[in-house]
C-alpha cells in the first residue's frame, strides 16, 4: 500500500523520529552532539519553529516540535541535510546517514503534550544512557535539562511546559520532575510513538467508522483528526499571498470592529478578541513571521506569540471560523 502523505499544516504539534540508516550512529561523539543542537537551535529560531522536547540516542533522535510558519518538510530537510554534510565530511564517508523517510505524527496537543514531553526526554533512561533521574538532570543530550535549569538551548520552549506545574520557577520545576519520577515506572509507550485512533489510549471505535474518524499518522481522537481533514481541505482553496492588511480589514469585519481597531490598543473586549484572531491567522495559517505582525500592531514578537495561542482557542471554540475570514 503506498504511503500516506505527511499531514504539513504549519501550528500542529508533531513527533519527529528520525534514525540512522541500518540503524547505524548519526552520532559517534558529543562533538557531533553539539553540531547537531547548534544547528538545531539556529533553524528554530530562524524558522520560528517550536520545540517542546528533544532527546540524542547515539543512532537516532526524537524531537517535539510545532512549526509555525513553514512547512515542517523544510525544516527537516534543512536539519538532516545539514547534519549528514557535516557528519561525512567529518568521519571521512559518503553516503546516507538517515533511513530514507523520517517518521512525524502529528499530535493532539492538549491530550498529548505533556505525555510526549516525559516519553521523549525519558529516552536516555529508557536506553540506558545514564543510570537515573538525577543523572538525567545532568545530561545534556535531552532537554530534560534545559527543563531543569542545568543547560539552555536557544529555541526550546520552557516557560509553556513548566506553566503546568506551578505560578514559581522553583515549584515548577519539582512539580515537574514529581511528573517525570511518575514516568520512570511506565516502560516503552507504544501508544505514543505510533498514531491512529486505536493507539490512542485505548480509545474503542466502531468498525464502520474506522475510515472516517481514524488516521494512522493522527495521534489524537476522532474529532481532532476531523478538525485536521477540514484543516487541509482550508489549505487546499484557502486564498494564497494575503496581505496582512487584508486580513486585518477580514478580521475587524468578522468581528464588528472599526476599520484599524486592531491595530491599537484597547480594552474592547471584541477588539481584543479581534487581535488575538488576527495573529493566530497571520502565524499560523498565512505563515507570515511575529516579527512582521509584530510591526503591524506595534508589539514585541513574544507578545504576538502569547496572542497565537489565545487566538488559537478562539479559532478553535467557534466552528469553521477559519473558512468565514479566510475565504
Amino acid at each position: 500500500m503506498p504511503r500516506q502523505a505527511r499531514i504539513d499544516i504549519p501550528g500542529l504539534l508533531q513527533h519527529v523520529i528520525v534514525r540512522g540508516i541500518e540503524r547505524g550512529k548519526i552520532f559517534l561523539d558529543d562533538t557531533d552532539r553539539d553540531r547537531f543542537l547548534v544547528r538545531l537551535s539556529t533553524l528554530l529560531t530562524e524558522t520560528d519553529t517550536d520545540c517542546f522536547a528533544w532527546a540524542l540516542i547515539p543512532n537516532h533522535f526524537h524531537l517535539l516540535l510545532r512549526s509555525n510558519r513553514i512547512e515542517l518538510k523544510q525544516f527537516m530537510r534543512r536539519l538532516l541535510t545539514g547534519h549528514a554534510i557535516t557528519f561525512n565530511i567529518r568521519h571521512k564517508r559518503s553516503g546516507h546517514v538517515f533511513q530514507n523517510r523520517y517518521k512525524s505524527i502529528v499530535c493532539e496537543k492538549d491530550t498529548y503534550l505533556m505525555e510526549l514531553v516525559r516519553y521523549i526526554h525519558l529516552n536516555p533512561l529508557r536506553a540506558k544512557l545514564v543510570t537515573d533521574l538525577s543523572a538525567l538532570n545532568k545530561y545534556p543530550w535531552s532537554g530534560h535539562s534545559v527543563l531543569m535549569g542545568v543547560h539552555d538551548r536557544p529555541g526550546q520552549i520552557v516557560e509553556e511546559i513548566l506553566l503546568h506545574f506551578g505560578d514559581t520557577v522553583g515549584k515548577a520545576r519539582n512539580g515537574y520532575f514529581a511528573f517525570m519520577q511518575d514516568g520512570t515506572l511506565q516502560g516503552r509507550r507504544d501508544d505514543l510513538v505510533g498514531g491512529g485512533l486505536r493507539r490512542s489510549r485505548g480509545m474503542q471505535i466502531e468498525q464502520h467508522d474506522d475510515m472516517t474518524i481514524s488516521d494512522e499518522r493522527v495521534l489524537g481522537s476522532g474529532d481532532f483528526v476531523e478538525g485536521l481533514r477540514r484543516e487541509e481541505a482550508l489549505q487546499q482553496v484557502m486564498i494564497t499571498g494575503m496581505q496582512l492588511p487584508e486580513l486585518a480589514c477580514r478580521v475587524e469585519q468578522y468581528f464588528g470592529c472599526e476599520k484599524s481597531s486592531i491595530k491599537r490598543r484597547s480594552k474592547d473586549k471584541a477588539v481584543m478578541t479581534a487581535r488575538d484572531v488576527y495573529c493566530y491567522l497571520a502565524v499560523r495559517v498565512l505563515r507570515y513571521s511575529g516579527t512582521e505582525v509584530g510591526k503591524i500592531l506595534n508589539i514585541q514578537r513574544s507578545a504576538v506569540s502569547h496572542a497565537v495561542r489565545r487566538g488559537e482557542g478562539i479559532v478553535d471554540s467557534i466552528e469553521n471560523m477559519n473558512e468565514k475570514i479566510l475565504t
